[in-house]
């Protein structure tokens, strides 16, 4: 499946970043920290749109689930310092994402970045992982939870997923308790799909939920226009429902 318009487009939320750049298993990774005590052996990765590490949202992101004092999160560098540039975002602009993938961001090339990651988190004494991955990373997170590598599992409107193939393979080979983020207006995950998801995870033991939020466009968690009502409550919604989740079941 091929991306969206909405894919790469959205705003760059306001704020200064707290966290720190980190290399481990040999990536570069964002790297945010709770600052009360916090379980050592537990690691929230948050796995990025295709804006990465360089767009701020993507850190401020990171910092409110440290932040809330939930977990040590951990942001990998999934594209080798060549995510698509912030500037994409500018209205008028002609960035071709079809092409980027194609030069070497395909899922078999985020998949060892991650592997990496997570190798040396675990080397670290870190046994438990959650996962959260917005458009693209929640590809990237269903393919994790396919080979049981996390503990638990979270979207946002998810892109590039093969419905409803994706979402049976789910249900029969992953014991990640799972949770989908959902909005209005969406090409990758529309409500027909969501539907399909709500019937095929029906009874999904490990557990299932999924999120509406009214209003929100595709990319409304990670890049929404924060002036817009709606669109604010949904970001904030999305954020309470994954934390919620993750305070549940890792």
């Amino acid at each position: 499946m091929s991306f969206c318009k909405d894919c790469i487009k959205g705003v760059t939320h306001e704020g200064v970043p707290e966290g720190k750049m980190e290399v481990i298993g040999g990536i570069e990774c964002y790297i945010a920290t709770p600052t009360n005590d916090y379980p050592k052996d537990k690691v929230v990765l948050l796995v990025t749109d295709v804006f990465g590490v360089p767009l701020v949202n993507n850190k401020l992101l990171s910092d409110d689930f440290a932040r809330n004092g939930f977990r040590k999160t951990i942001m990998p560098d999934l594209y080798n310092g060549d995510a698509v540039p912030p500037d994409a975002l500018n209205p008028g602009n002609s960035f071709d994402l079809q092409g980027w993938v194609a030069a070497g961001h395909e899922q078999e090339n985020i998949r060892p970045i991650l592997d990496n990651v997570i190798a040396g988190l675990k080397a670290d004494g870190v046994n438990s992982f959650a996962a959260v991955g917005y458009c693209y990373g929640a590809r990237h997170v269903f393919n994790l939870a396919f080979d049981n590598v996390i503990k638990v599992a979270a979207g946002a409107h998810p892109s590039r997923l093969k419905v409803p193939e994706d979402l049976e393979k789910y249900v029969a080979i992953s014991k990640a308790p799972l949770l989908i983020n959902t909005c209005t207006v969406d090409q990758q995950f529309p409500h027909e799909s969501q539907a399909k998801a709500d019937a095929i995870f029906k009874d999904f033991g490990p557990g299932y939920k999924r999120e509406y939020f009214d209003g929100c466009t595709h990319g409304f968690a990670v890049r929404g226009d924060l002036n817009d009502p709606k669109v604010k409550a949904g970001k904030e919604g999305a954020f309470q429902a994954t934390v919620e989740w993750f305070m549940k079941y890792l």
